[in-house]
């Protein structure tokens, strides 16, 4: 038999493509319209990792991309199945995380079984992902696939949705090559770009740079702390832009946990000049520009979205790392007043940290984002879910390497928490994982303790009571409505874990919370930790304290 009449069926393409493109794992709920698929994964490198609800599995893969810049990828079937991929796909758009959805599909050179179970995925995911296609060719699959990888990967990084038909995956072709996979290179920004931003900082009184989520991205952070180092100019972060530079760094500033009126505010409206690297609109404001507020230089990916919020008064677009040494290179030596803010930043770091070592029960969130901070080193990973005490972590808790506190900003999803921990587990089995989880999100994909056990996890899922959907509660009163309609009951947690075969704790003094954790680390396996939570502090320094701040300031 010559090359040419040899035979490839187009499932078998599609599992080379991705090999092609160096998956070692898919995440995902099979149905009977990928059985070609997963009988050519039964032959393959290529593990499939079978979840319990699409929707975690769309979390992992999203969770891969974002801590190896390399797409993660999914699997489910039609209709029903990838339409529970919904929800991921949106957390990977919104969040910038390099992402591949596979969905099956009924024949589409003809059908038996009518309309049954189709929907419109691809046009469904369009508005959710970067590209949305269905594959009408096996011959196109190599193709195909390596776009997909491509545009994936490509800044702004996100989902891409690909919807292999069940006789298209079936079908036999002649064999395709593989397409080369090659490197994705971003330009430097453009040298009057830099100079312009270099005049602006060196004309600066008081400039302060601000970390925002794009600087997560793993190819950014050596050239963006070396610009802090190489200019001595004091930092801020978002919520998703911790850890970019070491935060334990003397110019660190705090976090931007609310768009305004916070402690590291005093720095931001004392400013003349924001330096903002990386900042995304999708990202709930860290502060709100107006007429008379600091000049804001642009530094990032990808060209300004002007917002109400947010209009930059100049932009350095390029590749960030590259482009900040070549920015540093013009501003070394030259910032006398690089440090004029930085006399604020005792007062501020020292009211963060306030009542965080408070002996009361149930514990606050200070007191618990304190002590799980011990137990944790610098490398250990904490995957939080969605909740009011987001904010808590976001103010208090101190990162110095990037990507280990993973939050979701973005789409702020409840529900991501537990399988992102668990995709970290995967990726860094020797470093601490931690899932921090309210009962409300918790419950959302708890199912997924079961896939954690199966897979001989290591990891620890710390969920916070307060019978309640906390962060809508809070907003409630704060609004000055009833306390109505917010609160549930909860199963015994510790029962809970047992049944899937993981250890389970309930913390009944706060003096247990820390060695607790740190057992459960050592020991290994799959632990929950359950203690309760009192959440009466965000009346009174969320609210009641920054008002009075805001106006001993006026």
């Amino acid at each position: 038999m010559s090359g040419q009449d040899h035979k490839v069926k187009g499932s078998d393409l599609f599992v080379a493509a991705l090999e092609n493109e160096g998956v070692d794992r898919i995440f995902g709920i099979p149905g009977e319209e990928n059985l070609d698929l997963v009988e050519s994964l039964r032959a393959s490198k290529v593990e499939l990792v079978l979840t319990r609800h699409e929707q975690a599995a769309a979390f992992m893969a999203a969770t891969h991309g974002r801590l190896t810049g390399k797409p993660g990828v999914c699997l489910s079937t039609l209709g029903p199945g990838a339409l529970n991929l919904s929800t991921g796909a949106a957390y990977a758009h919104l969040g910038a995380m390099p992402m591949i959805l596979i969905t099956g599909q009924k024949p589409i050179m003809s059908s038996r079984q009518a309309r049954f179970q189709i929907v419109d995925v691809v046009a469904t995911m369009k508005p959710l992902t970067k590209l949305s296609r269905q594959i009408v060719s096996a011959s196109s699959i190599p193709t195909v696939v390596r776009d997909a990888f491509r545009v994936a990967m490509e800044e702004r990084p996100g989902p891409v949705h690909l919807e292999l038909p069940e006789d298209i995956a079936g079908d036999e072709v002649p064999g395709v090559p593989m397409i080369p996979v090659h490197p994705i290179e971003i330009p430097v920004a453009h040298r009057a770009a830099l100079d312009r931003a270099a005049e602006m900082i060196v004309a600066a009184r008081r400039p302060l740079v601000m970390m925002g989520a794009a600087t997560s991205r793993p190819r950014s952070t050596h050239g963006i702390a070396s610009f802090v180092r190489r200019t001595g100019i004091p930092f801020f972060t978002t919520q998703m832009g911790k850890g970019t530079v070491p935060g334990g760094t003397n110019l660190y500033m705090g976090t931007a946990a609310l768009s305004e009126r916070d402690y590291v505010h005093d720095a931001i409206d004392a400013a003349d000049l924001i330096v903002a690297i990386g900042h995304d609109p999708v990202e709930k404001p860290p502060f709100i520009m107006g007429p008379s507020g600091p000049k804001v230089i642009h530094v990032s990916y990808t060209p300004a979205s002007v917002e109400q919020v947010y209009f930059p008064d100049a932009e350095v677009v390029g590749d960030v790392g590259p482009s900040l040494e070549l920015l540093a290179d013009r501003l070394e030596g030259k910032l006398p007043q690089a440090a004029a803010l930085l006399p604020l930043r005792e007062e501020i770091l020292n009211h963060i940290a306030d009542r965080a070592t408070e002996a009361r029960w149930p514990p606050t969130p200070q007191r618990i984002v304190h002590d799980l901070r011990q137990v944790i080193p610098e490398n250990g990973i904490v995957a939080l879910d969605n909740g009011m005490y987001k904010i808590w972590f976001a103010r208090n808790y101190r990162t110095r390497v990037a990507n280990t506190l993973l939050l979701d900003n973005a789409l702020a999803t409840m529900g991501a928490g537990l399988p992102s921990a668990m995709m970290a587990a995967m990726l860094y089995p020797d470093r601490r994982v931690l899932a921090v989880a309210g009962d409300g999100g918790f419950m959302m994909n708890s199912q997924e303790m079961e896939t954690a056990v199966r897979l001989k996890l290591n990891m620890v899922v710390l969920v916070l009571e307060d019978n309640a959907y906390g962060m809508i509660r809070w907003k409630q009163a704060v609004d000055h409505f009833a306390d109505y309609g917010m609160t549930f009951g909860n199963p015994d947690f510790v029962h809970y874990a047992k049944a899937y075969g993981a250890q389970g704790h309930r913390i009944v003094s706060i003096d247990r919370f820390g060695p607790t954790l740190e057992a459960a680390f050592k020991e290994g396996g799959v632990h929950l930790v359950s203690i309760p939570i009192d959440y009466s502090e965000n009346v009174r320094v969320l609210v009641d304290e920054l008002r009075a701040h805001e106006k001993a300031k006026a």
